[in-house]
């Protein structure tokens, strides 16, 4: 199985070209997009020729997709980007109640289908506020999938556990749109606190083993991609997820 980085994992560790010589030794072979490298699209596509990577999915910000698709789809083709999740909506702008987040579900299910049209995939990436119930027991993420019926997910599995969600039984109801699984560890309580609480794959609390199996045993395509929002070392982190995932069998 290929394996794919979140580079949002590595953005304070800089230049890009060690980070991209780094993980293409350790076994990755694919890298996953966000603002932070779409500066120079050519330039960046050109160092991951050089370390053997290629990039099958980024993140895209709402308003970029809403205001400039057409320069997000240059990027996207230049970077060789197939599919394009939309990954964050800033706390103020986040809706309060069932109908904000049907209007804002319809939003996405209009840029899908700009992005389909294209020739390109496109999903949710979620964080944990989608998983907290409103005050009626809305839980927006299921107005999401219920309100852009065609739109793709990306299950940030570690923050599903954060927002109170039980990622198998989403996994269940909803693998068939799971296209992409961000693989991130919650640290045990009180551990890593330096680091935001998040560990390195298969170092802390999340069962992976069995999310991996179920994942897996679904026999769907999917990416997984490699992800810490704050890692005190990237390279250790880099390198010891992959090599435990490596440990559980392809």
């Amino acid at each position: 199985m290929t394996y794919s980085f979140q580079l949002y994992s590595a953005r304070n560790f800089q230049p890009w070209s060690d980070v991209l010589a780094m993980l293409s030794e350790a076994g990755y072979g694919q890298v996953e997009g966000f603002g932070g490298v779409y500066e120079d699209p050519a330039g960046f596509r050109a160092l991951m020729d050089g370390n053997g990577l290629t990039m099958p999915s980024g993140h895209f910000a709402i308003d970029a997709l809403e205001g400039d698709l057409d320069g997000v789809l240059a990027k996207a083709s230049t970077l060789g980007i197939r599919t394009i999740y939309c990954p964050h909506l800033a706390e103020e702008l986040r809706p309060t109640d069932r109908a904000g987040w049907e209007a804002f579900a319809a939003r996405l299910e209009a840029v899908g289908a700009g992005v389909r049209a294209a020739g390109y995939g496109f999903g949710w990436h979620n964080h944990a506020f989608e998983f907290v119930a409103l005050a009626d027991g809305t839980v927006p993420m299921q107005v999401i999938l219920d309100s852009a019926p065609t739109i793709e997910w990306e299950a940030d599995i570690a923050w599903i556990i954060r927002g109170g969600g039980d990622p198998s039984d989403w996994i269940r109801r909803h693998g068939a749109r799971i296209t992409a699984v961000h693989v991130k560890d919650i640290a045990p309580e009180g551990e890593c606190a330096d680091e935001d609480g998040w560990a390195d794959v298969g170092h802390g609390t999340v069962a992976w083993t069995d999310l991996l199996a179920q994942l897996r045993g679904s026999g769907a395509e999917r990416l997984y991609v490699m992800e810490h929002d704050k890692p005190s070392d990237a390279t250790r982190f880099a390198e010891r997820s992959i090599a435990w995932l490596k440990g559980k069998g392809e």
